[in-house]
């Protein structure tokens, strides 16, 4: 049989019966929107803006903080340098370490020949040796070293013309300083010896003395036959 055919009937629509209506987002109809893609950080570019300003205001104003203590340190240190320097050549002159003159090697001539002779202490030479000597002594008897003795001038420090009396102190320490300051030879360790201090008195100084002596002294007497510097 062959199908009816009804005429009643609409015939199929050629397209969906919802191409003809408006587009609607799918978010109205509780479907969430696509997102917008995120972007790696290292790609997002940030304009400057009021708050890099304001940044780098503030590391400018740090940088120029920190050169102004610099500065400030540096001028402080230079001030308080120049004031030790000057507080110390004070404290150098109270105490009587003034510029001098600290002999340890003989120069010749010394006393002059022919030995032995008597000398008075102004007139003592560094290298001279004495027989039974005695540090205060008005004179003493000058020997050649290669003959028996018990005494040599081994240092001598001289203070300048200008300048008051130091104090007995500070010339005891001087003297000290001096003997530390001795060069001895060979010849000194055959020999038991120790060192004596001689040095102004304020009525010498007066007159003036202005040296310093340190002797090496034999606590044996006249045993000792050889000059003891190199």
């Amino acid at each position: 049989m062959h199908p009816l055919n009804h005429p009643d009937v609409p015939p199929k629509p050629s397209s969906p019966p919802t191409a003809g209506l408006p587009r609607v987002p799918a978010a109205e109809y509780g479907v969430p929107a696509a997102e917008p893609p995120v972007r790696h950080p290292r790609q997002v570019n940030h304009p400057e803006g009021p708050d890099e300003a304001r940044r780098q205001g503030r590391r400018r104003t740090l940088w120029k903080a920190f050169f102004a203590v610099v500065l400030l340190a540096v001028i402080g240190s230079l001030v308080w340098l120049a004031l030790w320097l000057n507080s110390k050549g004070d404290s150098d002159e109270s105490s009587g370490a003034v510029r001098g003159v600290l002999e340890t090697a003989v120069t010749p001539p010394a006393t002059p020949l022919p030995l032995p002779r008597e000398v008075e202490p102004p007139a003592y030479a560094l290298g001279d040796c004495f027989t039974d000597f005695h540090p205060e002594a008005l004179k003493s008897t000058v020997v050649p070293c290669d003959t028996n003795h018990s005494a040599q001038l081994v240092v001598v420090f001289r203070y300048p013309e200008e300048g008051d009396y130091p104090g007995a102190e500070a010339l005891k320490a001087k003297a000290l300083e001096a003997c530390q300051a001795a060069k001895l030879g060979p010849a000194a360790d055959q020999f038991t010896l120790n060192y004596e201090r001689s040095f102004p008195s304020s009525t010498s100084w007066d007159s003036g003395d202005r040296r310093v002596d340190c002797y090496v002294t034999s606590p044996g007497g006249n045993n000792v036959n050889a000059s003891v510097l190199p």
